[in-house]
């Protein structure tokens, strides 16, 4: 059974609590070093992607990118939102990845 999403940052204790991220994304922040939540507070989503580009020899999906700021503003504080809600901002910030 999958765990609980948190409503709210401080309930999280594994990356598969966060909202929008499964067992795949978080096998993927797991592969660049970041083992629990509270590490995503204060990260660079950006960079987050940038490094999983390289990791992988491959351009990810621009909407991995999309939960990795979904991920990082919700453990900022921000409220859980669907991962497409920062596909606007994601595409105004860094343009066509």
């Amino acid at each position: 059974m999958p765990p609980r999403k948190a409503q709210h940052a401080g309930e999280c204790e594994r990356l598969e609590q966060l909202p929008n991220i499964g067992p795949s994304i978080a096998a993927d922040l797991r592969s660049l070093g970041i083992q629990h939540p509270q590490a995503l507070a204060g990260r660079d989503p950006h960079a987050l992607y940038l490094a999983l580009c390289e990791r992988t020899g491959k351009r990810q999906d621009p909407c991995v990118l999309d939960t990795f700021i979904a991920a990082t503003a919700f453990m900022g504080g921000a409220e859980a939102r669907p991962w497409w809600h920062y596909t606007a901002e994601r595409k105004a910030r860094y343009g066509v990845l």
